[in-house]
């Protein structure tokens, strides 16, 4: 039988090409690509690393640090992936990136020896940056344009489902095979899922940027790059979201010890951490309505300063344990909205011509303190002698953080700005 929405002959298409080419098609394929690719990239690591040092008998640092150094890699990627993007579009650098992550989740299974392990690892590192959230921030600011604020709500709101989804999925594996085997099947969820969602629904041609230079003329394009990267704000703002990183995925990884050594149960601590997770979600829920009620200045060091002070209470409050669970929430509330406040950070600042470039010139620092924030933060803890003076130590960088983003904002921002986005 023929289609009824193409003529006799047709190819009548199937479910999936039906959601993807529809006009939300980039954002639902963007939603699932995401979950599935922070799932098994990420989130699967925080669930196998005991069993793999088990099974293996390589040190858990030796594992962790392999897993570390991919992030690196990802970050120090991610700079001339922005570049790829802004010239070519998203399309056939995710795609390609999903092969590569399944391959090279591949190779972290089949791994013999733990120098293959960290090469296999270096290898995804590379894949990360071409399928987490930078490429999928910038092909939703440039096909959402001017309505992107709503897409990378959306987006976000959603992927945050990831753990949610993969640590009980990869659990489950794991309790019926071994590490090894639980990797090579998320490794052909990882390929069946996110490679043909990649490749159709980012077919459609590449929008052009909304600039003042009219013609797409490069020359411009890079001298405008150029003036950007050089000035005084990006470098402040690059310097105030990485502290902030450092701060904020520190205090994520040693939360659980500072609460147990408080007095609550490791199992009230986890459903601390947990419910951290909750008010992720209400922070971005929260985003959009903080956009229409602020400037980028006051949000920008409003946001970081929240987190500085959820840190200081975390330090400074001895108990009661539902007291500490309620700071904990703030805390992920903070964290859940500095995701949205990285990703406009750009747009917000200079406008989405060279989104891609400049975010991925943003992030390096950025992820590269948030890769090496766990194992700093607990070298921190033994030398400053605990955990309550780590936090006051994460409270001033995270205050530090907040006072460099008075001086984020451009004096002559380049590139249009909606009118909302008021210094």
């Amino acid at each position: 039988m023929a289609d009824a929405t193409g003529p006799p002959g047709s190819r009548r298409p199937g479910r999936v090409r039906r959601v993807v080419d529809g006009p939300n098609g980039v954002l639902v394929a963007l939603c699932v690509t995401e979950i599935t690719s922070w799932g098994v990239l990420y989130y699967a690591f925080t669930v196998l690393a005991p069993s793999i040092t088990a099974d293996t008998g390589w040190s858990a640092p030796a594992v962790t640090a392999a897993f570390s150094a991919a992030l690196v890699v990802a970050a120090l990627t991610g700079i001339p992936v922005g570049r790829v993007l802004d010239r070519r579009g998203p399309r056939v650098l995710m795609t390609a990136g999903s092969v590569v992550a399944a391959g090279a989740v591949v190779a972290v299974a089949l791994a013999p020896t733990p120098l293959w392990f960290a090469a296999a690892w270096l290898l995804a590192g590379t894949a990360m940056a071409a399928v987490l959230y930078q490429p999928a921030f910038a092909a939703l600011t440039r096909y959402h344009a001017p309505r992107h604020l709503s897409a990378l709500t959306t987006l976000t709101l959603v992927a945050g489902l990831a753990s949610t989804v993969f640590a009980p999925f990869t659990s489950a594996l794991a309790n019926h095979l071994t590490w090894r085997g639980t990797y090579l099947v998320l490794a052909a969820v990882l390929a069946a899922v996110t490679v043909p969602l990649h490749a159709l629904a980012l077919r459609r041609p590449w929008p052009a940027p909304e600039t003042h230079h009219r013609g797409g003329d490069e020359d411009v394009a890079r001298s405008r790059v150029r003036e950007i990267v050089r000035s005084r704000a990006f470098w402040v703002l690059a310097a105030a979201l990485t502290l902030s990183a450092f701060a904020t995925y520190a205090v994520l990884t040693n939360l659980i010890p500072l609460l147990i050594g408080r007095g609550a149960s490791p199992a009230t601590a986890a459903w601390a951490l947990g419910l951290g997770g909750a008010g992720q979600v209400a922070g971005r829920l929260g985003h959009r309505r903080l956009v229409r009620h602020t400037t980028v200045r006051s949000r920008t060091v409003g946001i970081l300063a929240g987190s500085a002070a959820a840190t200081a209470a975390l330090a400074a409050l001895p108990g009661p344990t539902a007291l500490l669970i309620a700071v904990a929430v703030l805390a992920g509330t903070t964290r859940g909205v500095t995701t949205l406040l990285q990703a406009t950070a750009v747009t917000d600042r200079w406008g989405p011509a060279a989104y891609g470039t400049l975010s991925g010139l943003l992030s390096a620092p950025v992820t590269v303190a948030g890769a090496i924030a766990p194992a700093a933060g607990a070298a921190l803890a033994t030398a400053l002698g605990g955990y309550p003076r780590l936090f006051a130590a994460l409270t001033v960088i995270a205050a530090a953080a907040a006072l460099l983003a008075v001086g984020s904002i451009p004096a002559r921002p380049a590139g249009r700005r909606p009118p909302h986005q008021r210094k």
